[in-house]
């Protein structure tokens, strides 16, 4: 027989690589970059929208401007208490010196920052998600990196939370005078008497003094604070005629 004849075969030829030049990395380093850079801003969005929506069922244990007050001063005073264990004076107060539009906005008023900006004053024109937004994930200061991150976290807690939780949250780690945060403690620290219990006067008198806690005073009131005072409490009652307190009472 004949022997078949072995076939040969050839081994593929490995194909160097081409060298990546100096140019190709130039191209391809800010395209990673910018991939990184989406997938980390991606990641901060997913963090800070999870953290809002934890805080819409879980009180806040803290804040860093209470951490950095308690570092600073040795001792914070702060006692939690639900909206239905405050007095009703208190958010009708808050609402009537801080927010009056509260019900109506979506997180910024734009009425009142119109105004401010043809008064040209500098005066604010925060709403109480706002100031909620920078107290309770935010840090204290004039910046426009803490603006602009406040400006991009109040719409989701509006979104997410309730303007009744919102309002809760405010009141309860807003500063009332240096180290006394929230109005469980400072109704006992002003007046001695317990924050369910607290009348429309004093009620008034508390949030006369912000948002300058620690250049005013609810137990010595000065002149403008008494009147700051009467006309907040005299705002409170137009609130409660008018319905602007639909989104958080009853």
């Amino acid at each position: 027989m004949m022997a078949k004849a072995a076939k040969t075969r050839s081994k593929p030829q490995k194909t160097a690589r081409p060298k990546r030049s100096f140019f190709w990395w130039l191209g391809i380093v800010p395209i990673m970059a910018v991939r990184w850079g989406m997938r980390l801003l991606l990641a901060a969005v997913v963090f800070v929208v999870l953290w809002v929506a934890l805080y819409a069922v879980v009180n806040p244990p803290t804040t860093a401007y209470i951490l950095t007050e308690g570092w600073r001063l040795d001792e914070t005073r702060r006692e939690w208490r639900d909206f239905d264990t405050i007095s009703s004076h208190m958010p009708h107060a808050i609402v009537a010196a801080e927010d009056a539009n509260f019900c109506n906005h979506w997180g910024f008023d734009m009425a009142a920052i119109r105004d401010a900006l043809e008064d040209g004053s500098g005066r604010g024109a925060s709403t109480i998600s706002q100031q909620t937004v920078k107290n309770v994930f935010l840090w204290h200061g004039r910046n426009w990196t803490r603006k602009a991150l406040e400006a991009a976290i109040t719409p989701v807690m509006e979104a997410i939370w309730s303007k009744r939780r919102i309002l809760e949250v405010y009141m309860n780690v807003a500063e009332f005078d240096e180290g006394i945060f929230g109005v469980g403690a400072a109704a006992p620290w002003y007046f001695g008497v317990d924050a369910k219990d607290l009348s429309p006067a004093q009620a008034a008198r508390l949030a006369a003094i912000l948002p300058n806690p620690k250049g005013r005073s609810a137990k010595r009131p000065s002149a403008f604070v008494q009147k700051r005072a009467r006309a907040i409490a005299a705002g409170a009652s137009t609130i409660r005629a008018d319905g602007r307190n639909a989104c958080f009472s009853g």
